[in-house]
Order: structure tokens, then C-alpha cells, then sequence
């Protein structure tokens, strides 16, 4: 895991190497500090030359003066790199999400990939920036004192050593503590934040139904639940940093008594005395410095194993090694054998075969949950086939690349999603370099030219999170207007037209007839009267396609279709 954290700080080994060595420079002054002290007690003060003093405290104050230089450096570009560093990470996780199939969503809570791309990361940068230097200079500071001071007084530098190995051994048992409770911290921070995007999110259901208090109590589970880990952490924590304290003041207190009593023996001189006391303040620098870092290191270690943890899974479908580029299509569509399951336990779909000609329309009707979305779900690949395979041309769409074989695909789902943007950047994302002219026309064809005149900043008019200062039917045929600006050779409509009114419905389906035209077109739909216009309908059920026909065909077959048809209208 370390060969993989260190890594990332590949792309800026200068930034490392200058916040390293500015960082081991400083820590080589503050050595420098006790010898010069030392030397000025011993050496300069019984001589009474003052001139000589000047000119060392003149030494002291430009060694000072390039240690705040240094320490600046340390500061300024040693957080640099690890926001670097997180920046790098959260990209590549936002990526490595992005690419995760519909599946992956289905069982995930957006709260708790929220917390991954931020909390997380956060503390990895921390640890990032402070990591490598802070070991380095702790056993530097420690060596380099702990020499200093022998060199002055074996016996009384071993005897203010005795304590350290001690104060180790604590810290690590501190150290794997404080990671486990962490680790449990980030766990439940990922709940805490779904559920408050979940109540958020939902809050005008909550409001519809007068149910604040619910969502209160429930969020007050969350709250204690996380209050009580936090806790937890601090209690190891406190319990860590006063055990330590007590033993690093232990250590002064070695330092100062030991000291006495060698120069009351004569053993060491006034200055070697006052020198060691200031060399065993810099040996106590470092082993405090190791405490603060069991607050924070175990944060950033939790964290970057649920990074890890993360990205080591593999999206469920992605482009195979020999996967090719597909090329324009016609749209001759083929099902053969085609088999799935959202589970191992059951499939939906068995043994499908359907065969689509290019610029057909196909509508797919039966009851909810006998798979009609599922199947057109299985072309754009947003879901793997279990068995089978699907062609688009006689090209097997697992050998296309996803990015390619999308391309040719337009969607208008039953859900409509609009981005929190304005109403340009919404049409856009049909085609991202898209012109206004080519916007403007694919509003009009959406029938939404009229509600974009009447917005007080027509296309730039901010429509809110989801859409939310939009009608249903205006977010649909937002939606529609995003795919007649794509005008890709297959079309899926998926209700399309569900949450329009009468006049507005029948405006848009001439509008989607036209743009069927010459295309392959496959529409999911409940309401039968959208889909008489369509050259085929397929029924779909529980066990499968059982009627493929016209509308007229199927009516006169008297089986499966013509029960859906008298059910809607028979009244």
C-alpha cells in the first residue's frame, strides 16, 4: 500500500524534493541552535570579548532569518503538494465512478460517495504533505540530538533517553486503536451523509406528509450514532496524549535533575549544561510531534484504504481488450438468446429473440416489471447480458467500445434528470458543441420554444436542482429537446411523453414521428393510444415476448395486447 501511496507523487518530485529538503534544512538549524548557545557560555563569555558575541548573535539571527524562509517554503509548498495530491485522487476516483454501470448505483447511496470523494480525500492530502517529511524529521531530530548529547555526557544523555522506547511502544498501540475507531468514523460518516441527502433531497415529500418529526428522529439516530464514534476517537485520543505528555515532561525533568547533578560534579561545564537542556527541548520536538501525528495519520490511512478499497473494484462492464470503434449504423438491431438478471437467483429476461429492422419503430407494451425497459436498457449496455449476445448491424455491441456504440444511441428516460444549470446547459449535453441555432431548433421541435421566450433570460434562465422550477411536462420536453439535438440513428423513448398534457403531447409525438422517421425507434409504453402509429408492438410479460405484430393485428388475435387495450379502454 505504501509503494501505491507514494505514487502519486510521481508527477511532482520537484515540489517534493523542494518541500523535503527546505524541511531537513530547518530541522538541521534548529540542531544548529544548542552548539552555537553552548559554544558562546563556554567559550566567548570568559573571554569578555563582546565583539565576539556580536558577531554570533549576528550568526544566530541569519540563522533564524533563513529558517523563516524555510519554514515558509515547508508551509506554503508542502500543502501544495498534498492538495496536489488529493486533487489527483479525487479526479481519478470521480472517474473511476463515472464509469461504474447502472448496477453499481442501484445498491450505492450517494451520500456515502460523496463523503469518499471529500472527507476522505482531505485527510489523505494532510497525511500526504506531512507523511514523508514528518518520519524523516522526527528520526533526524531524534538521532541528531541524541548524538549531540552524547557527545556532551554519555551517561546523562542515555538516561534521558530511557523513556522513549516506552513512549513508542504506547504510540503504537495508540496508533492502531485511534485507525480502527477511524475507520468505523468514515463508515458511518458515508450513512450520516446519505441520509441527510436522502431527507434533503425528499423534503418536500417529507413536508407533503407532514413528516418532519419522523425524518428528525431518524436523523437523530444518525446524528448520536456518529456523535458517539467521534467521542470514542477523542477518548483514545486524550487518553493517548496525556499518557505521552506526562512521559515527554518526564524527560525534561531527567534532563533538567541528571544535568544538575553532573555539572554540580564538575562532569559537564555551565554551557554544556545549558546547551543539553536546549538539545533535550528539540529531542522532545520530534516525540510530540509523532502524538499530533497519531490524530491525524490514522485519519489519512483509513482514509486511503477506502480509497483503495474503491478503486480496486472494477466497473462490471467495461470496453473488452479488443474492443473496436463502432462505426455509423444503420440500425439493424438483433436479440439473439438473450438472457438476464439484475440477480443470480432470478432472471428477468430468458432466451429473448428479436429482430428490429433499421427505421423501424417498435413499442414495447405489458405490465410493470415484465422487463420492457430492461430490455432496451441491455443496448446502450447500461447492464451486461447474461446470456446471448445483442447486434447492432451484425457488429456484437461487446466488442464496441461503450463510448462509440452510445454515440449512436438517444435516450428520453421515464425519469426525467435535469442538471442544477440553465436551460442551455441542460439542451447541450445532447451535443456539448452544439451551436445556439442548433439549440434553438432543437427547442422548437421540442415544443418548448414558447416556455424558453417567456423565461426572463431565455436559455441562460437558471432552472434550479433537478429541474425543480420547471412543470413536469416542461422537464420532458427539456429532456426531448436534448435528444433531437443529438439526432443519433436509435432512439429509446422511455414514456417519453408521460407527464405531458393532451395539446402538448400530441405537438411533441408528431415531433418524435418526424424524427423517427428513418430511424430505428424503440418506445416503452403504458398508455396504448401513444404507440397505434408504431410498424410493430411487442408484448411483454412474465414469460417474455409473447405478440409481435401491428396494432391491428394483435387487436384482431384476441390474446395478451387486446387485454391490455379493453383494460385501458373499455371505460
Amino acid at each position: 500500500m505504501l509503494k501505491r501511496f507514494f505514487s502519486y507523487y510521481q508527477p511532482y518530485r520537484k515540489l517534493f524534493i523542494l518541500d523535503f529538503g527546505c524541511a531537513v534544512l530547518a530541522a538541521a538549524l534548529e540542531l544548529a541552535f544548542p552548539v552555537i548557545v553552548n559554544q558562546v557560555i563556554d567559550q566567548l563569555l570568559p573571554k569578555n570579548n563582546l565583539r565576539l558575541i556580536i558577531l554570533a548573535s549576528l550568526a544566530l539571527l541569519f540563522f533564524y532569518a533563513v529558517n523563516t524562509g524555510v519554514k515558509y517554503i515547508v508551509t506554503y509548498f508542502g500543502h501544495k503538494l498534498g492538495t496536489n495530491i488529493e486533487t489527483d485522487m479525487r479526479t481519478e476516483l470521480f472517474a473511476h465512478l463515472q464509469r461504474q454501470p447502472f448496477s453499481y448505483y442501484d445498491n450505492e447511496k450517494t451520500g456515502k460517495l460523496m463523503s469518499r470523494l471529500t472527507t476522505d480525500l482531505f485527510e489523505i492530502s494532510e497525511v500526504a504533505h506531512h507523511g514523508p517529511e514528518d518520519i524523516f524529521i522526527t528520526c533526524m531530530s531524534l538521532g541528531g540530538s541524541l548524538y549531540l548529547m552524547l557527545r556532551i555526557h554519555v551517561p546523562l544523555a542515555w538516561a534521558t533517553f530511557a523513556l522513549v522506547p516506552i513512549i513508542v511502544i504506547a504510540m503504537t498501540i495508540f496508533n492502531k486503536k485511534m485507525t480502527k475507531v477511524n475507520t468505523k468514523i468514515y463508515k458511518n460518516l458515508g450513512e450520516f451523509n446519505a441520509g441527510v441527502e436522502s431527507s434533503i433531497s425528499g423534503v418536500r415529500v417529507v413536508q407533503a406528509f407532514a413528516n418532519e418529526g419522523h425524518e428528525e428522529e431518524k436523523f437523530d439516530v444518525l446524528n448520536q450514532n456518529y456523535r458517539g464514534l467521534k467521542l470514542k476517537f477523542y477518548q483514545t485520543m486524550a487518553i493517548s496524549s496525556s499518557f505521552n505528555y506526562f512521559l515527554i515532561r518526564l524527560i525534561s525533568l531527567f534532563a533538567l535533575f541528571f544535568g544538575a547533578y553532573y555539572t554540580i560534579q564538575g562532569a559537564i561545564t555551565y554551557g554544556e549544561f545549558v546547551g543539553f537542556i536546549l538539545l533535550s527541548n528539540i529531542f522532545i520536538r520530534p516525540i510530540e510531534l509523532i502524538n499530533n501525528m497519531i490524530e491525524s495519520y490514522p485519519k489519512g490511512i483509513a482514509g486511503f484504504k477506502r480509497f483503495t478499497e474503491l478503486m480496486d473494484m472494477k466497473p462490471a462492464i467495461t470496453d473488452a481488450p479488443d474492443a473496436e470503434t463502432m462505426p455509423a449504423v444503420q440500425g439493424n438491431i438483433a436479440y439473439q438468446h438473450v438472457s438476464f438478471g439484475y440477480t443470480t437467483e432470478k432472471d428477468v429476461l430468458n432466451d429473448i429473440h428479436l429482430t428490429i429492422q433499421a427505421g423501424e419503430t417498435i413499442a414495447f407494451v405489458g405490465p410493470s416489471g415484465a422487463g420492457k425497459t430492461t430490455i432496451c436498457n441491455l443496448l446502450p449496455r447500461f447492464y451486461e447480458v447474461t446470456g446471448g449476445q445483442i447486434t447492432i448491424d451484425g457488429f456484437p455491441i461487446q466488442k464496441a467500445t461503450l463510448d462509440s456504440l452510445r454515440n449512436q444511441i438517444g435516450i428520453v428516460q421515464q425519469d426525467v434528470y435535469l442538471f442544477a444549470g440553465s436551460i442551455r446547459e441542460n439542451v447541450a449535453y445532447g451535443k456539448l458543441d452544439a451551436t445556439d441555432e442548433e439549440m434553438m431548433a432543437a427547442v422548437k421541435l421540442a415544443n418548448l420554444e414558447k416556455v424558453v421566450a417567456e423565461m426572463p433570460e431565455g436559455l441562460d434562465t437558471l432552472i434550479g436542482e433537478r429541474g425543480v422550477k420547471l412543470s413536469g411536462g416542461q422537464k420532458q420536453r427539456l429532456s426531448i429537446a436534448r435528444m433531437f439535438l443529438k439526432n443519433p440513428p436509435i432512439l429509446i423513448l422511455d414514456e417519453a411523453t408521460s407527464a405531458l398534457d393532451t395539446e402538448t403531447e400530441q405537438a411533441i409525438q408528431e415531433a418524435l414521428n418526424e424524427l423517427s422517421d428513418g430511424r430505428t425507434t424503440l418506445i416503452i409504453a403504458h398508455r396504448l393510444a401513444t404507440i397505434k402509429h408504431a410498424d410493430r408492438i411487442i408484448v411483454v410479460n412474465e414469460q417474455g415476448i409473447v405478440e409481435d405484430g401491428t396494432h391491428e393485428v394483435l387487436l384482431a388475435q384476441n390474446g395478451a395486447y387486446r387485454k391490455l387495450y379493453d383494460a385501458q379502454f373499455s371505460s
